[in-house]
């Protein structure tokens, strides 16, 4: 077979594609797209399944076995162990667990908040608008970091004091995004059809608008995975998020950070976990984007 009868078989190929099946094949021969997925898809199974596939479930708790205290990596500690002898890559596997807890927890309030906020200001427009997007840029004016150090402080450190302090600013981004695609989308035939025939405004907003937010919707999601993770070490590295001896990887981070440089697999170990973890997001996330053609 020649060369332009393969390529034109192929573009024939493609021509009979769905849409769907079009982004999906985008997605699958994008490299790196498949790379984050592996990535997220080995982080949720070790969370997942981590009582069944750590060496050492007990190290996730307080257990304590000074005789291999400070061991580096061998064939027995894949990780090491850390000052108090429980298995690091044990801990890591119990870590992902509180890491996803912390992106569920984190955005499943942000998300649909500022989807909401988003669409009543896009649609609605007015002072509705502008009270809901100057409020926004207010909260948005805030140093993440700064506000969660804040919260933290006055409450409690723990990890649902965490993701408060966390999702105190993060729906402002999902509003932002979600209202630029709402308006762009008001003009739209569709929009003007369902005025006509009478829709109401709940039936607009999240049975037409809606529906074409969900591609940069689902893009965001997974690239704010990795930054919510990032973050939530950043609080428990300073000792304001998850507390000791629950499995933390920023924890663990700042626990083995004391014992460098002579026991660097302590904080490095923890901190290539938290690496491993928002490359595949940040990859996936990318992926996704290409796939769906959406700017976020």
């Amino acid at each position: 077979m020649s060369v332009d009868s393969t390529t034109t078989t192929q573009g024939t190929a493609h021509r009979n594609m769905t849409s769907g099946q079009m982004a999906w094949y985008r997605f699958t021969r994008n490299p790196a797209a498949m790379i984050g997925a592996f990535i997220v898809i080995s982080v949720i199974v070790a969370a997942i399944f981590a009582p069944f596939l750590a060496p050492s479930p007990q190290s996730a708790g307080s257990f304590v076995d000074f005789r291999n205290r400070h061991t580096a990596p061998n064939a027995e500690f894949w990780f090491g162990t850390d000052n108090v002898g429980r298995d690091i890559f044990s801990r890591v596997l119990f870590g992902y667990r509180v890491s996803l807890g912390m992106v569920i927890g984190v955005l499943g309030f942000a998300v649909p908040f500022g989807v909401v906020l988003g669409l009543a200001a896009g649609y609605f427009g007015g002072w509705i608008e502008f009270a809901i997007m100057r409020f926004t840029d207010v909260m948005l004016a805030i140093p993440p970091l700064a506000m969660a150090l804040a919260i933290t402080a006055v409450l409690s450190p723990n990890l649902i004091n965490a993701m408060i302090a966390i999702t105190m600013l993060w729906w402002t981004w999902h509003t932002r995004l979600i209202y630029r695609i709402v308006k762009a989308q008001m003009s739209e035939d569709y929009v003007e059809a369902a005025k006509v025939a009478g829709a109401s405004h709940t039936h607009i907003m999240f049975r037409e608008l809606l529906p074409n937010c969900v591609s940069a919707i689902s893009v965001k999601i997974s690239l704010d995975a990795g930054f919510v993770i990032l973050f939530g070490a950043a609080l428990s590295f300073l000792g304001l998020g998850v507390q000791p001896p629950t499995p933390d990887l920023g924890t663990m981070v700042s626990t083995g950070s004391e014992y460098l440089p002579e026991y660097w697999w302590e904080a490095l170990m923890p901190g290539l976990a938290i690496l491993y973890a928002i490359l595949g997001f940040n990859l996936l996330g990318d992926g996704l984007r290409d796939m769906m053609d959406v700017e976020v």
